[in-house]
């Protein structure tokens, strides 16, 4: 029944680092409007020219903060209304068309805040061409501090659905979409349909109550989410890449590293064949992954390859990231190794006392807010998130290569932990910590979310709207309790925000592992998305392996409410928009008709 949709082709794709924003084009400032319950049909436009009816402008709570974010748009194919011009130009329209599903962009990375459309926006046409409704939400951002990010999307997705009755396409169907912190902000749409955690924050801004907000399905890529052990998960896969650490550095990546090993053993998550994943097997699982990548690359690349080439021309920027020896000193509860130690030493060092070598990590500089001569920025460069940019391994990988022999030649170049079948076109990872070493280092300071000096934009993103980052991390917390960090730290923990919630509660509503895993107490407390895919690039430096692993397992585990979980982290490729084959728009299109027609 829900077929009706589907018409004409799929084109241009979406560039990464490109906002929906840049595409705007500019018209005079919103004139003062009011809330009102219902969408007027009389005041809209029309882009003849690409064949859609238009709205912006749409005030969808009644108690707006700030209309630059509590405004959004509406785009609609012509051919799903009727429309009747008006004296003044605007359109009366008519909807004729009740099947086709609205898509959301969550164009936010770093989490940051989404100017709502003023006028046209140019990059709308793919996606009506296709027959898709987009709904483009203004939404505040990690400056006004979690969870109010997603509770903007939340309200925007219930305001349109009260107003299901007048406008065209069935607006029980959404789909989200976003990369990075926008991809982590899509993954918790995703999750945490209709959730308790966030009716207070709904409330506060007079958002619909009576709808829902849940989503149909969530296009994530390189989510940056579970946050609560994202500290821990990066130093148990990259924290045994840093060098030169000083003995409180060192204390400090290794008992992270070991939380994360005892949360894997919490989980109680099942890998595809019933299996269930802890410290002893999960090492081997996440091998595999990295493998079938590897061989997944190998069996869709033709050859020549160049990784700069790849990708419709997005803005790749392969990691030439530079390691020396791991780290010392772990217990059974390791990062991913190739083989127990069976000779470590298992006497950790403790913290220093106040004023010792608890040194705080040196300035780093901020990213640079554009290029000249036409540079199209990242999403690394737009995000505000810090990172360590001086890393080499040595590896020549920013090249052509010829054939596949050679490509994997060059990742051997220091030692062989590659072995590659050329009569199968398949290959072998035989060290998963080279695997780290060359191809995936750490690029973030101990601490890569919650920072010392809760100066990274996920601090930002648990601050209190002052403009200042604020600590969350728990087990770091712990850790850092007889050292100069620990005050700060401990009196984050303790904050209450504007609904008299703390850290921890507003933790629990940006997870989306929280809704998901019965490891936590808000396990199946949601209504979750029927539908996901999630894509990474397997050598960010962002976050985990994990991150979105466990995302896709729990996923996986969670019950019939989830019909399909399309996943991969794909090989060569840092923090994009990653794809296997073609583009992120048309990938993400063809997939929304897909699930359509699956319901």
């Amino acid at each position: 029944m829900y077929k009706k949709f589907i018409s004409g082709i799929m084109l241009a794709s979406f560039i990464a680092g490109s906002t929906f924003t840049s595409c705007s084009k500019k018209s005079e400032p919103l004139p003062k409007k009011t809330y009102s319950d219902s969408i007027s049909m009389n005041n809209w436009k029309y882009n003849e020219k690409d064949d859609v009816y238009y709205q912006t402008g749409i005030i969808y709570v009644s108690k707006p903060e700030d209309l630059t974010y509590h405004t959004l748009g509406i785009f609609i194919p012509g051919k799903y209304v009727e429309g009747t011009k008006n004296s003044d130009g605007t359109y009366a329209i008519k909807a004729i068309q009740k099947d086709a599903p609205y898509v959301m962009p969550i164009e936010t990375p770093g989490y940051a805040a989404l100017p709502a459309p003023e006028d046209y926006v140019d990059a709308v046409k793919d996606y009506t061409d296709a027959g898709l409704i987009f709904l483009y939400s203004g939404a505040r951002g990690k400056t006004h501090g979690a969870p109010l990010g997603v509770t903007d999307f939340k309200a925007a997705i219930r305001y349109i659905r009260h107003n299901s009755e007048i406008l065209p396409g069935n607006t029980d169907l959404v789909f989200t979409f976003g990369m990075s912190g926008g991809g982590a902000q899509s993954a918790i749409l995703g999750a945490s349909g209709d959730s308790e955690l966030y009716e207070p924050y709904l409330q506060e801004i007079g958002a619909v109550m009576t709808e829902s907000d849940a989503v149909t399905g969530s296009m994530d890529w390189c989510p940056i989410t579970n946050l609560n052990v994202a500290n821990e998960a990066y130093e148990w896969e990259m924290g045994r890449t840093r060098t030169d650490l000083s003995e409180f550095e060192q204390y400090l990546s290794e008992e992270l590293a070991l939380a994360f090993g005892s949360y894997i053993d919490s989980l109680n998550l099942k890998d595809e064949n019933g299996n269930k994943l802890t410290l002893v097997n999960y090492t081997d699982y996440l091998t595999k992954t990295i493998e079938d990548s590897l061989n997944t690359f190998l069996s869709t690349t033709a050859f020549p390859y160049n990784p700069q080439k790849t990708q419709n021309n997005m803005h790749l920027k392969m990691l030439t990231a530079g390691m020396g020896q791991m780290g010392q000193g772990m217990n059974n509860m390791q990062p991913p190794s190739d083989k127990p130690d069976e000779n470590k030493d298992n006497n950790r060092m403790p913290p220093p006392p106040d004023n010792k070598d608890g040194k705080k990590p040196e300035n780093r500089p901020e990213p640079p807010e554009g290029q000249p001569n036409g540079h199209q920025p990242s999403f690394e460069e737009m995000d505000g998130i810090q990172r360590n940019k001086n890393n080499s391994t040595g590896l020549n990988l920013n090249r052509t290569f010829n054939s596949p022999e050679e490509y994997i030649a060059a990742l051997n170049e220091k030692t062989t932990w590659v072995i590659y079948d050329k009569s199968t076109n398949t290959a072998k990872i035989t060290s998963i910590k080279d695997f780290y070493k060359y191809m995936k280092p750490a690029t973030k300071n101990i601490g890569a979310f919650d920072d010392l000096n809760a100066a990274q934009g996920e601090n930002l993103l648990f601050g209190y709207g002052d403009g200042k980052g604020a600590h969350f991390d728990k087990y770091m917390t712990a850790l850092l309790k007889d050292t100069i960090y620990y005050a700060s730290f401990a009196e984050d923990l303790n904050k209450k925000d504007s609904a008299g919630n703390t850290v921890d509660y507003r933790m629990n509503a940006y997870n989306p592992m929280y809704y998901l895993s019965s490891y936590y107490d808000g396990y199946k407390s949601s209504t979750p998305a029927k539908f996901w895919r999630i894509r990474s690039g397997i050598c960010q430096g962002d976050t985990a392996i994990s991150t979105e692993l466990m995302l896709k397992l729990a996923l996986q585990n969670y019950g019939n409410e989830i019909t399909d979980v399309d996943f991969a982290t794909v090989w060569g490729l840092p923090h994009v928009e990653a794809e296997t084959t073609g583009s992120p728009t048309q990938n993400f299109i063809a997939w929304v008709k897909e699930c359509v027609e699956q319901l």
